[in-house]
């Protein structure tokens, strides 16, 4: 794709160890997207895999003029492969979704419908695809997330998500803040709508997340953005003369 060429829609994907994943995921993408009759680009972020994953983004691009490949050094985690792929976007609106085929690219369409009256419209799993175990802990985490946060998100951590690009202008990033995309943008004035979307089990690979790493660490971002969001600065001007 030309760097100078305008797009009107920037899909983000964050990438790790996902080679059986990819030759599927991005002809359907590319698929949904060419349906929208709009120039679009996919931004696949490779956040220091050790499998064939860059190797199989290399060779998709040769074959989509729409595919750019971001390549990180090393693996620092889905909020950094996020936020490096966000920056890199150069579209008006912005697409984010996981690449394990368990978010569904026929979302995105609906999605970016709701842009015309929100700022961000963001995914709910109603019907997840994970294992009991991870269901429940997810559950459990967005119910403390919306408890300390005085938030009433159904699914606070779902990747799937359109927003306009002035949602990132000023975002605060750190390690984890993927779980707090929504809360963050919410804190800055933005208008967002929670939608249903599909949610598939994993075919291959293995999920990167459990229990053991991502409690103590969550609950360390969750004090943290529950600080903010009582310490936020806030005022509305009455008059001026």
């Amino acid at each position: 794709m030309n760097p100078t060429e305008t797009v009107d829609i920037s899909v983000v994907i964050p990438v790790y160890n996902e080679e059986e994943n990819l030759p599927v995921l991005i002809p359907k993408l590319a698929e949904v997207l060419g349906r929208l009759g709009t120039p679009y680009e996919m931004v696949f972020v490779d956040d220091g895999s050790s499998d064939g994953s860059r190797k199989i983004l290399r060779e998709m691009a040769l074959k989509h003029t729409s595919l750019r490949v971001i390549g990180l050094r090393e693996n620092r985690g889905l909020s950094t492969a996020l936020i490096a792929g966000m920056r890199e976007a150069r579209g008006e609106k912005i697409v984010t979704l996981d690449s394990d085929l368990q978010n569904d690219p026929e979302d995105i369409p609906k999605l970016l419908g709701y842009l015309d009256c929100y700022d961000m419209a963001t995914g709910w799993r109603q019907k997840r695809g994970d294992p009991w175990l991870k269901r429940i802990s997810s559950k459990i985490a967005n119910a403390v997330r919306n408890r300390l946060c005085g938030e009433e998100f159904k699914d606070s951590a779902c990747t799937l998500r359109a927003f306009k690009r002035e949602c990132i202008k000023d975002l605060l990033v750190f390690n984890g803040m993927h779980r707090f995309f929504s809360t963050l943008t919410k804190m800055k004035g933005y208008r967002i709508i929670e939608v249903p979307v599909f949610h598939h089990p994993r075919k291959y690979g293995k999920s990167k997340y459990n229990i053991r790493n991502r409690v103590l660490r969550s609950f360390i971002d969750l004090l943290g953005v529950r600080w903010m969001k009582h310490r936020s600065i806030r005022y509305n001007i009455e008059e001026r003369i």
